[in-house]
């Protein structure tokens, strides 16, 4: 292993990691505060055997009894756990590695899971955080913004907000004052989360160009490139030697949605999440791991979130208990934005209850070995990963407005 700014353990069995480090840092978790957004239907529900031939007869005849398609930008969903129960499954899992834990909760544009952790459990071992979408030219990143003060905590989240949703104020001088403003707290901490996903869906070589004029713009604001829990080795692969060729160190971050606890975590000394920050943004190494539930076949994971997130919880509050309860969209009735629930008593049409079905069974543990077969030799986590070579990239496509250092 030839990386310089990250230390990479892969763990194929449990182990008592105490003899390692102190701490155990869980990164980047969503809850049922976390607005998801549906836009993304389409591009998928396209793609999967049988629930597509549904799919595209649903929306012709949506189309042809509307007279438009189906608009899915403004409506979302929210993974089903709560705030204290997401940290709870958090510390759990790093309490059992023989570490103590420092969780930051990061949901999309809210701080409020973190707020109400906070009422039990001490700000140093769980930070104010948020997952924040930042418009970028004709796509958008997501940054993990991680540790904001208690005493500004909600105006400096209002004002990523109000950059995030205000059209006006997306210019390179804006976001530039922003994440100077971000900066200038020391204990904050920036991290450019799961930076090569096409998360906006433009396509890999277009996503690849917004990313080198982002950086080119914003890097020497970011502390640090994330390594997702819920992306493919080979694309975190990619990010270790992206990180190291423009002299960044890595964090994880393990996108949780569903019940599951993050298959990525950093291992530290730090006895606080001000500690950790401080590390990172001082370009120290950092240590990573990857959990031995990550080297499972992702698609089988992922269909394994998806049949969670699915779920029936009939323990759960009125409101909550089904997926359709948690998925709020306008069916321009002119009532906005109401849960599924308000017009379907047993989950929608027949096919939706069908597919749903299919989604769960595919995400059963059970189905893992079908997925094994059919990952790509590349994605396949390495055995020893003291034998893998990393291939550092030239900087010449980032340089020269580039900073060679990321900014402390």
């Amino acid at each position: 292993m030839n990386l310089k700014k990250t230390r990479l353990h892969i763990l194929h069995k449990t182990e008592n990691l105490g003899t390692q480090a102190k701490s155990g840092v869980s990164l980047h978790c969503h809850t049922e505060h976390s607005r998801e957004m549906l836009e993304f239907v389409p591009h998928y529900a396209a793609k999967i055997p049988v629930v597509k031939h549904f799919w595209h007869r649903e929306r012709k005849k949506y189309i042809a009894r509307e007279g438009k398609d189906i608009n899915f930008s403004t409506g979302f969903w929210s993974p089903p756990l709560t705030a204290q129960e997401v940290y709870d499954y958090e510390q759990k899992q790093i309490n059992e590695a023989g570490l103590d834990a420092l969780v930051s909760l990061s949901d999309h544009d809210s701080i409020a899971a973190n707020i109400k952790v906070n009422e039990q459990t001490e700000n140093s071992k769980a930070p104010i955080s948020l997952e924040w979408t930042v418009p970028f030219e004709y796509g958008f990143f997501h940054v993990g913004v991680h540790n904001l003060p208690t005493d500004r905590a909600e105006e400096l989240s209002q004002t990523l907000l109000e950059y995030t949703f205000n059209k006006e104020n997306h210019t390179t001088e804006k976001l530039n004052e922003v994440f100077a403003l971000l900066n200038s707290t020391p204990e904050i901490l920036v991290v450019l989360n799961h930076p090569l996903w096409d998360i906006e869906i433009v396509g890999k070589e277009k996503h690849r160009i917004l990313l080198k004029n982002f950086i080119k713009e914003h890097g020497r604001w970011i502390h640090a490139f994330e390594i997702n829990g819920f992306r493919s080795w080979s694309e975190n692969k990619a990010v270790l030697e992206m990180a190291e060729s423009l002299n960044y160190p890595t964090v994880t971050g393990g996108d949780r949605h569903g019940c599951r606890p993050n298959t990525v975590i950093n291992l530290t000394n730090s006895k606080t999440f001000d500690e950790f920050a401080d590390e990172v943004r001082s370009g120290k190494p950092t240590e990573i791991v990857l959990m031995p539930e990550y080297k499972q076949p992702l698609q089988s994971r992922q269909l394994q979130s998806f049949s969670e997130i699915l779920r029936h919880y009939p323990e759960f509050p009125e409101g909550r208990k089904k997926w359709f309860d948690r998925v709020h969209f306008d069916v321009g009735d002119g009532h906005g934005l109401r849960p599924l629930s308000v017009h379907w008593v047993y989950g929608g049409p027949l096919w939706l209850q069908w597919a749903v079905w299919t989604l769960g069974v595919m995400g059963s543990p059970k189905m893992r070995p079908f997925f094994a077969l059919a990952r790509p030799k590349k994605d396949r986590v390495p055995k020893n990963i003291a034998h893998t070579e990393f291939e550092i990239p030239s900087t010449e496509d980032f340089t020269p407005t580039l900073s060679s250092d990321p900014i402390s």
